[in-house]
């Protein structure tokens, strides 16, 4: 006799099974960006760039033959942009519902983006300059969770009115703080009100001259003249303009050059940071840190002080020269974190150190590592010139030629102070609420971290940092780099170390160096 078959299980009610919508239908609530965005991407041929590459041998095979077939290509290029911008802009729609935002685009290949708000980890909203001539804005919403076409982690909507953008940065977020709540089966009306808007810090222009000493301010002048250079390059040979350079030769025009080199780094860096900071301002509102910066580019970026696990302090060495820092906000998930979650771009050190003591507890002064991580950095520093030194003293026995023998003493004589720099900016300590390590010698980066944040420690040891009773300790978080590490600090104090900083679950065993 056969045994009688299970009753099937209940069907699960639809209403609590939610997904996106299929693909050739809109969510309801579906909006569109504005028409005026055809023309923003027509002129900046965003569509077509995908085609140019696939058109030029193309044109190469058919030949450029006088002004008319140049305006013809400009005029088909021009109308392949239009064509393109306007097939996006009607096949792509959004919609923020009180659960989700979702984005539905493509033409034949159609694709739904859907981030739940919970999920949701920020919002930014920039007005480039082509948008703001419209009077539209793009809005970044950072869902945080990778895509499996590997890269993406933004949900992008590009062109809409400037109240529109405000409108949906409002209800991403209001929805975003009550997702919680509704989801806990709690009344979302009952969420207290939000606080007043307290400012934490605003950018002083004379802040600006600190400019010069940033090494990425000084690449925009550079790159500015590069891209100059590749452009006259490709220019045909009758357009270019007759520039032989100056005669180097002449000491004079070799200083007067270098002058005007000089000249042309500080002001476009100073120019380059204008246009990226102007009028930079933090606030806190409620819940969130709202950083509104850029000149050109205006740039409204939100972002969740829940999801806020510390900070970094970064001073480069022409900084330190001036007393002058960045900070950085480590938040969970979130993308593009060097950018978004620049929360102080370029000022004084004092005001850098009070606005990361508003993000995260001081932990105390720093404790310095022992005299063997010191005598390790200087070894290490001297060591590339001691073998260029020793190279250099046998081609000068064989051939008499002391030039490389002379690079490997000013190699190691440098070294020393370079191994000091290095030693001198070692250092952690850990505090009731929160911990610290720093490192560096070309950028100096102290990291203040959340007890919370830790979610592992890596402890590794060198057969030389065995021999000299060295560790370094790698505090393994879900923000910013995903590890900030405590380098050559004492083996002994690891234990104590990662206890004092997460708790007592990082002394499990083997979590102590091997002697």
């Amino acid at each position: 006799m056969s045994e009688p078959h299970p009753a099937p299980p209940p069907p699960v009610p639809q209403q609590l099974v939610p997904g996106p919508p299929p693909p050739d239908s809109a969510p309801a609530g579906a909006r569109r960006t504005s028409p005026l965005v055809v023309l923003v991407h027509t002129v900046t041929f965003k569509q077509a760039r995908q085609v140019v590459p696939a058109a030029i041998p193309v044109v190469a095979a058919i030949g450029i033959d006088g002004p008319g077939v140049i305006v013809a290509m400009v005029l088909a290029v021009t109308a392949l942009s239009l064509l393109f911008a306007g097939l996006t802009w009607w096949r792509t729609t959004y919609a923020d519902t009180p659960s989700a935002v979702v984005v539905t685009r493509g033409l034949l290949a159609r694709s739904v983006r859907t981030v739940p708000n919970d999920r949701i980890r920020g919002v930014e909203v920039e007005a480039p300059a082509l948008h703001r001539l419209f009077g539209l804005v793009r809005v970044r919403i950072d869902a945080a969770a990778g895509t499996v076409t590997g890269g993406d982690e933004e949900v992008v909507v590009d062109g809409v009115p400037r109240s529109e953008g405000d409108r949906l940065r409002v209800s991403v977020l209001t929805h975003r703080r009550t997702a919680r709540p509704v989801a806990a089966g709690g009344d979302p009306s009952a969420l207290p009100e939000e606080p007043p808007e307290r400012e934490l810090a605003r950018f002083d222009p004379r802040w600006l001259l600190y400019a010069p000493l940033v090494a990425g301010y000084l690449a925009v002048p550079l790159a500015a003249v590069g891209a100059l250079s590749r452009l006259l390059q490709e220019l045909p040979r009758d357009l270019r303009p007759d520039f032989d350079g100056p005669d180097l030769t002449d000491v004079r025009v070799l200083v007067l050059t270098a002058v005007a080199g000089l000249l042309l780094l500080v002001v476009g860096s100073v120019l380059g940071a204008a246009v990226v900071n102007w009028g930079f301002r933090l606030v806190r509102r409620g819940g969130s840190l709202v950083a509104v910066r850029g000149l050109l580019t205006r740039r409204h970026t939100e972002l969740e002080v829940d999801r806020v696990r510390g900070g970094t302090l970064a001073e480069g060495l022409g900084m330190r020269l001036a007393r002058a820092a960045r900070v950085n906000a480590l938040v969970t998930g979130l993308g593009a974190a060097s950018r978004r979650g620049q929360l102080f771009p370029l000022g004084p050190r004092a005001e850098a150190v009070r606005l990361l003591g508003v993000l995260v507890d001081d932990p105390g002064p720093l404790r310095p590592h022992p005299p063997a991580a010191r005598r390790r950095a200087v070894v290490r520093a001297v060591v590339s010139g001691l073998l260029v030194a020793a190279a250099g003293a046998w081609l000068a026995a064989g051939t008499g030629s002391w030039a490389l023998l002379a690079a490997g003493v000013v190699l190691t004589v440098l070294g020393v102070p370079l191994g000091l720099g290095r030693y001198a900016a070692l250092g952690h300590t850990a505090g009731p609420r929160s911990f610290s390590v720093r490192s560096g010698l070309l950028v100096r980066e102290q990291a203040v971290l959340q007890r919370r944040a830790v979610v592992g420690w890596q402890v590794s040891q060198t057969f030389f940092q065995r021999r000299a009773g060295l560790a370094t300790v790698v505090a393994c978080v879900g923000a910013g780099t995903g590890g900030y590490a405590a380098v050559d600090m004492a083996a002994d104090d690891v234990a104590a170390f990662t206890a004092a900083a997460s708790g007592p679950w990082a002394t499990a065993p083997g979590s102590r160096p091997a002697g």
